[in-house]
């Protein structure tokens, strides 16, 4: 009796399931065990209409979704019958210190508008350290306690790192739960070891729908202790001036806008900033490849409004998901949803990422 086993994969984002073909009688001359991995694809959806309030009255035979330009046949739930997994990822680092008190008041507001009933998290808190300061679970007193300990570290904010720990915690949590990361940063990324492609591939491959909630980079910068100074390393008099110039330190400064050698930390802010109006932040790319978005605050009302605002919309979403029937088209899939109503605006992931499968 011979055994012949043929094993086909996927690289489709989605649940896993495994089925297995019953075996023929053992009489027979030869055994065949066929195994294939059956990838649903699944698709977080928000609706919203023209002022921009969340809709969540839609019936399932109203969605469409378009794979590679193939209709796909749907299941759609709504977010609230299924649990929710979500990891607070908050920057600690030196220039956050000003915020942080604030940020770390949000565990009622985590607790009663973004959990629910049945949601778990977990909270990170990252400067050039990633430190998980809480596993999952959903005890508002242990969120207190958590998030009490995170103190200002060093001046590194590895943010990707961050969000690669997070979408691998996330990884070992049920299929069926729906998988969030909340990222309260900067948006920028200061010496993480992990590239962003590497940390979006992760998420596009768990499934996690990033949100994220911007501090204000210009705000810090006004309100972040400084550093200890470095000397400077040439001498007021090693330091062309014009003619009749008095060579002091503080002439040196007016003149090169450098201050005991550091430039001024807010001129080098206002720089960054009109540059990021034509180059895209990190925490834009997370969200947008992902299905979620992205907020800013100022103040702790602010906060409070944002997190309140996520919460809706966690609340409000509808979890699609389906088995794509294209699977032999590899490369990236570009999935679009539409609803058959007028005037909605839908929001859902732009697509996923699958090596072709045998026919």
């Amino acid at each position: 009796m011979s055994l012949t086993r043929r094993t086909f994969s996927s690289l489709a984002l989605g649940v896993p399931l495994l089925g297995q073909v019953n075996p023929p009688e053992p009489d027979q001359e030869e055994l065949t065990t066929i195994k294939t991995f059956v990838r649903f694809v699944m698709a977080p959806t928000t609706v919203t209409d023209r002022d921009g309030r969340y809709v969540n009255d839609i019936q399932p035979h109203e969605f469409r979704l378009v794979d590679r330009g193939k209709d796909q046949k749907l299941r759609v739930d709504l977010a609230t019958q299924q649990q929710l997994d979500i990891v607070v990822c908050i920057q600690a680092n030196n220039t956050v210190e000003p915020v942080l008190d604030k940020i770390k008041q949000i565990g009622p507001l985590l607790e009663g508008l973004v959990l629910g009933e049945k949601g778990q998290a977990a909270i990170i808190a990252f400067d050039h350290r990633i430190r998980t300061m809480q596993e999952f679970t959903n005890d508002g007193a242990l969120f207190k306690k958590a998030l009490a300990k995170i103190n200002a570290g060093s001046t590194t904010s590895a943010m990707n790192d961050a969000v690669v720990a997070a979408a691998r915690m996330l990884k070992g949590r049920p299929n069926d739960h729906r998988k969030v990361i909340l990222l309260i940063a900067e948006t920028r990324d200061k010496g993480s070891e992990a590239k962003t492609r590497q940390a979006l591939l992760d998420l596009q491959f768990g499934n996690v729908v990033l949100y994220s909630v911007n501090i204000n980079r210009l705000v810090t910068s006004l309100l972040t202790k400084s550093q200890p100074p470095r000397p400077d390393p040439l001498p007021a008099g090693a330091r062309h001036m014009p003619a009749g110039a008095l060579v002091t330190p503080e002439t040196i400064n007016q003149q090169t806008g450098i201050y005991n050698g550091n430039v001024v930390p807010l001129a080098v802010e206002i720089l960054r900033q009109a540059k990021s109006i034509f180059v895209d932040n990190q925490l834009e790319v997370f969200t947008k490849f992902t299905g979620g978005s992205e907020r800013s605050f100022l103040t702790y009302k602010d906060l409070e409004r944002v997190i309140a605002d996520i919460g809706q919309e966690l609340q409000s979403q509808y979890m699609i998901s389906y088995s794509p029937n294209n699977t032999e088209e590899g490369g990236f899939h570009q999935i679009t949803v539409d609803v058959s109503r007028t005037g909605l605006t839908v929001r859902t992931r732009p697509g996923y990422w699958m090596a072709a499968i045998p026919q």
